[in-house]
């Protein structure tokens, strides 16, 4: 089975094909960074690219994973506009994954983890998972850095992001820094829920923002 999973929720975005197997297996053939900022300009003569360098045409994708937040409102929405739009016209399966957990299974660590990431203003995406050979959401939210602090004790804190792991070593929590997961960790999460059958329609495949945007902010505060 061959499968197309993109992440464009920020700076780090790229794309990977996979190849994947029933057993659970999925191996990535190639994994090609997108430079933040121009994901629209890029991602389509990207995949198309990439189909190419392989000998594969789009016809030949049996799945998509695509990374549903949270992270950049304009970076999601090229991303999940772009899958939305290949899977309707293919009739392929969608996975959504949440990078929140691609975090949490990166760090390697099993029990019960807060998967973290800068979020600006002093604030913290933060996901509160239970890890073990898969893993268990109990909750994802937006979080001040005080609360982080406080929902992260007893916890392991696993985030590619230094300024959220300076600010838990601060306070002697215990931290796993990891490199931020490319596509080919949203492949594999991807691959697992297609799996045990956690798809998405395109219809109804959204963002995962957590934090609603300033538009929708300031719309709520100009009463």
């Amino acid at each position: 089975m061959l499968l197309l999973a993109i992440d464009t929720s920020g700076k780090h975005g790229s794309i990977a094909l996979a190849r994947c197997e029933p057993d659970g297996a999925c191996d990535a053939l190639e994994v090609v960074a997108l430079a933040g900022g121009t994901f629209s300009a890029q991602l389509v003569p990207q995949i198309a690219a990439l189909l190419t360098k392989h000998n594969f045409d789009k016809q030949q994708i049996d799945a998509f994973a695509v990374a549903s937040g949270p992270g950049s409102f304009t970076g999601l929405r090229v991303g999940l506009a772009a899958i939305k739009a290949l899977a309707e016209v293919l009739a392929k399966p969608i996975a959504a994954v949440s990078l929140l957990e691609a975090v949490a299974m990166a760090g390697g660590v099993e029990g019960d983890v807060i998967a973290a990431l800068d979020a600006g203003r002093n604030e913290v995406y933060a996901g509160e998972y239970e890890v073990h050979t898969t893993s268990k959401r109990h909750s994802e939210r937006l979080l001040t850095r005080e609360e982080f602090i406080e929902a992260a004790i007893a916890k392991t804190v696993i985030t590619p992001d230094k300024t959220v792991s300076d600010v838990a070593r601060g306070v002697a929590l215990k931290v796993a820094e990891i490199e931020h997961p490319r596509s080919d960790a949203i492949a594999r999460l991807g691959w697992h829920k297609i799996l045990t059958g956690e798809t998405v329609s395109p219809e109804a495949l959204d963002a995962n923002y957590i934090r609603r945007s300033d538009a929708e902010i300031f719309s709520k505060t100009s009463y």
